[in-house]
């Protein structure tokens, strides 16, 4: 049997599309999980971690729009809309919420599987340089969160930004200046206190850091074994 390539959640009140999808997915190696409403679907994603989100937009009950809305925070994947064919608006709606791209209703099974490969394809190139691990560790810039050895430290924008910068120059010294433009700060002291506070969810001994490094005269550095 082939490698499974993606678990997919499809979301659609029609029973025939969701079929359909599923059979013509099933058949080029994907995993389909369906969901007949926003719903339905809001209580799958807190229980499966999926690779990414079909979802269809005019639904009875909560819209395609809304399932996206209420769960912003608990969605980290890609989502492709169905739309209807004249729905140009909601199409530039979804978007401008998160969606990463459209198809209008009626479609061709085999378009989907290519957007949907071209999509998958993008976020792998992006998560490697978004998601590190190194000793205990994991950095993972999409969830905005630190892992450290089972303890999960959250990471707000301006410490995803110096992370991104670093996880991307490995073994690079950024000197305070560099960080304090790179954040829009002037004060070096103020890039201290950001850099003690992101050792103090990476490091094990933040005061005798092994990885967010100083380096006397110059700045800091990241190291990853």
């Amino acid at each position: 049997m082939d490698k499974i390539i993606a678990h997919i959640l499809m979301v659609d009140d029609d029973e025939g599309i969701r079929s359909l999808v599923k059979k013509y997915l099933n058949e080029n190696n994907f995993l389909v999980t369906t969901a007949k409403s926003a719903e339905d679907a809001s209580e799958k994603i807190k229980i499966i971690d999926f690779d990414m989100i079909i979802l269809d937009i005019m639904m009875p009950g909560k819209s395609g729009l809304q399932f996206i809305e209420e769960n912003k925070r608990l969605i980290h994947t890609p989502i492709i809309l169905l739309t209807a064919k004249g729905s140009a608006d909601e199409r530039v709606e979804g978007l401008e919420i998160g969606a990463d791209d459209y198809l209008p209703k009626p479609f061709e099974p085999k378009e989907l599987v290519l957007r949907i490969k071209n999509i998958l394809n993008k976020t792998k190139e992006t998560n490697l340089k978004r998601i590190v691990k190194f000793s205990n560790i994991q950095i993972d810039l999409n969830k905005l969160i630190i892992l450290n050895n089972n303890k999960e430290f959250k990471i707000n924008n301006t410490e995803k930004t110096i992370l991104e910068r670093m996880i991307n120059n490995p073994g690079k010294t950024f000197s305070r200046e560099a960080i304090g433009k790179l954040i829009n700060l002037d004060k070096e002291r103020s890039v201290d206190v950001i850099i003690t506070r992101l050792r103090k969810k990476i490091e094990a001994d933040p005061k005798n850091p092994k990885f967010l490094q100083t380096l006397r005269g110059s700045g800091y550095v990241l190291w990853i074994e």
